[in-house]
């Protein structure tokens, strides 16, 4: 909320990652930046990974959109991807491009 506030919703993506860098840092969270996870087909690993903006607490996956007027139903998608391949349970879909803050919170049981 604090980077939403003080940014609001005119940069790209890449603006709003820096600064939650930043928060994660002052804060003490355990993060991991463009994290790789790999992709696996019929037991074999995929050349191409996919890249998680953010993976805090060893834990939680973490997306940021900086762009979108309005939540976008493929970016849901994408990131229950991005937890059903990592195995990951938590993810947080948040969208800086709006007037006020918009989050999801995403739980996947595979």
């Amino acid at each position: 909320m604090k980077i939403h506030s003080t940014l609001g919703k005119r940069f790209n993506e890449v603006v709003y990652k820096d600064a939650m860098e930043i928060e994660c840092k002052k804060a003490n969270i355990p993060d991991e930046r463009e994290k790789q996870f790999n992709i696996r087909y019929q037991r074999i690993i995929l050349r191409h990974k996919f890249i998680a903006d953010f993976f805090v607490f060893d834990s939680i996956i973490f997306r940021s959109e900086g762009h979108l007027a309005t939540p976008s139903n493929d970016n849901f998608k994408q990131t229950l991807n991005y937890l059903k391949t990592s195995q990951v349970k938590l993810g947080i879909l948040i969208n800086f491009g709006e007037d006020k803050l918009n989050f999801k919170r995403i739980i996947c049981s595979y």
